[in-house]
């Protein structure tokens, strides 16, 4: 069975049209938050540029650079989808919903870790 995929589920309205504003204070840390994950987004698109433009005739630079922009996109996508459903959650007085953000980031930063000391060691055995 193929799974239906809600719009809203991926692409959340604005949650300032919903419940009640709640504590300034949690609100202005939800934006922090996101900012924080922008930061984050903006500075692996950085890096994956970097890693193209600077590293000629490295094994894999491509890929790595790809790879960084990629998790860029992904980043700053879900950025605004968690802080969204994070301030819907406090404005109707509901559990914050579980993000699986964190885990892709650790996930997918130790992959290209070990990527980029691969294609380092490679690199060092052919000069």
């Amino acid at each position: 069975m193929v799974a239906t995929v809600n719009r809203r589920e991926w692409f959340p309205s604005d949650p300032t049209q919903v419940g009640t504003d709640p504590d300034y204070r949690f609100t202005l840390a939800n934006e922090r938050t996101f900012l924080a994950w922008i930061r984050t987004a903006l500075a692996l698109a950085a890096g994956g540029l970097a890693a193209v433009a600077i590293l000629d005739d490295f094994p894999g630079e491509e890929g790595l650079g790809i790879g960084l922009i990629v998790l860029g996109f992904v980043t700053a996508a879900t950025a605004y989808r968690r802080w969204a459903l994070n301030e819907r959650a406090m404005r109707l007085d509901e559990p914050l919903p579980t993000s699986r953000l964190p885990l892709l980031m650790a996930i997918a930063v130790a992959i290209i870790a070990v990527v980029a000391a691969v294609l380092l060691v490679i690199d060092g055995t052919r000069n």
